[in-house]
């Protein structure tokens, strides 16, 4: 059974990440693990003086959040009433990353799924600071969903590579399994004036190729530098429906990641991200 570990903070950006996930998995048995970590609503109540009144509080807005959670899972069976989905609901006092990272741990989990922005919605950023805390620090793949993004089935999936990391089977597997479920095609993108020739970028190709097993594959050269224009030009015209990158060591996302702020990150997709975090779990 897949584990997801969809995090939110009942916004409606959340509630439609979680619309997204039910959606693309409605042919896998999966268990969507509802999480509201709600430690910073507490710390900031000012009127919070002593550690009675802490305490309290804490009480309080656990059973506030087990409420809405509970709201939610009735609003999954409602619409989507899949006998293939479970509902986990867990309201923890803790940081977001660590709640997350926790679960992904003890659930040995395959997937985070969460909106772009949350409750403040700022129009002006792509990603709000939470989300963009967990594709940064978060040890498993991250399915970030753009706000007001409406589901239709990734038949088009692009994913940007220079070709030179080794890639872990458990996260391509995700993707592998989401195109052979909706019969996609996957659009290798490699930005570069040179060819990718070396033994270690052919290597790399002919594993990627191996794990996409019985899906349509192409690998296209762009030699436009500016990755974020090149990659949203490409989704633009190719009509990409999902966006794969890579955050680790000398890749596209992490470039993007480590040069931007904490507001803002360079890139502002118009379709979903998964970001491969590529980190050696056991497979299972």
């Amino acid at each position: 059974m897949r584990k997801i570990i969809i995090p939110t903070d009942f916004s409606e950006n959340a509630n439609n990440a979680l619309r997204y996930a039910c959606q693309l998995f409605k042919y896998e048995k999966s268990e969507l693990i509802l999480l509201h970590a709600y430690a910073e609503k507490v710390y900031a109540d000012e009127n919070v003086l002593s550690n009675a009144l802490m305490d309290e509080l804490k009480a309080v807005t656990k059973i506030r959040s087990e409420e809405e959670l509970g709201k939610i899972s009735l609003k999954v069976h409602d619409e989507f009433c899949n006998p293939r989905h479970k509902v986990k609901l867990i309201a923890a006092f803790g940081d977001l990353v660590d709640e997350v990272n926790s679960l992904v741990n003890s659930e040995n989990a395959d997937l985070v799924v969460m909106g772009t922005r949350g409750l403040t919605n700022d129009s002006s950023l792509g990603m709000g600071s939470n989300t963009l805390m967990v594709l940064k620090y978060v040890q498993c793949p991250v399915l970030a969903i753009p706000a007001n993004f409406t589901y239709n089935e990734p038949k088009n999936i692009l994913f940007p590579t220079n070709f030179l990391i080794p890639y872990q089977k458990r996260e391509l597997k995700v993707v592998g399994e989401i195109a052979r479920d909706f019969n996609s095609k996957i659009h290798f993108l490699y930005l570069s004036k040179h060819k990718a020739t070396s033994s270690r970028q052919q290597d790399n190709l002919e594993f990627l190729k191996q794990q996409f097993y019985n899906t349509i594959t192409e690998v296209q050269q762009k030699d436009e530098l500016r990755k974020e224009k090149a990659i949203e030009d490409f989704i633009a015209t190719n009509k990409i429906d999902l966006l794969v990158m890579v955050n680790s060591r000398h890749t596209y996302l992490e470039d993007m990641l480590l040069t931007s702020t904490i507001d803002k990150v360079g890139l502002h997709p118009s379709v979903p991200l998964l970001a491969l975090q590529n980190f050696n779990r056991e497979c299972v």
